[in-house]
């Protein structure tokens, strides 16, 4: 293989391993009031109290901890007990605009103001997502303004 071929050959396999790792993030969602510790283990320092419904992203999982990160970038422990299936969102812009549909023109159903916790129903085609507000007004925000997805 020549030198041009080889180097080729290493952007693409750095490309891809870019690719699955960007798309192996997970997002759990905290299942009940739960204490985040600064190492896997009870008898850790307590870091705080995270909330119920709040986003959060596996970083490393261990037999029953889980290292996670928060939308400020904190990274914390946690018991992996305590953490849901369910999927939220956590909405990062200042104000998320939920639409009728996945397009901006379509009208705005409502709007949510940063912090506030969206349920994800499912994602939408090209970089829209569909959610439900816990009054159970639902529409497609963009993924842009939210975190957790």
């Amino acid at each position: 293989m020549s030198g041009r071929g080889a180097l080729a050959a290493c952007a693409l396999a750095v490309g891809l391993l870019l690719s699955a790792a960007a798309q192996a993030l997970d997002y759990r969602s905290i299942a009940a009031p739960a204490v985040l510790y600064d190492a896997p283990s009870q008898k850790a320092r307590p870091l705080h109290v995270i909330a119920p419904g709040t986003p959060v992203e596996v970083v490393v999982g261990l037999d029953v901890w889980v290292k996670v990160r928060d939308l400020k970038g904190d990274l914390a422990w946690i018991e992996r007990r305590q953490l849901a299936e369910q999927r939220t969102l956590q909405v990062r812009a200042e104000r998320a605009q939920i639409r009728s549909a996945a397009t901006e023109g379509a009208p705005l159903v409502f709007e949510a103001e940063a912090d506030v916790l969206l349920d994800l129903v499912e994602p939408a085609p090209a970089g829209w997502l569909r959610v439900r507000h816990r009054d159970g007004a639902e529409g497609f925000v963009r993924a842009a303004q939210v975190w957790g997805w």
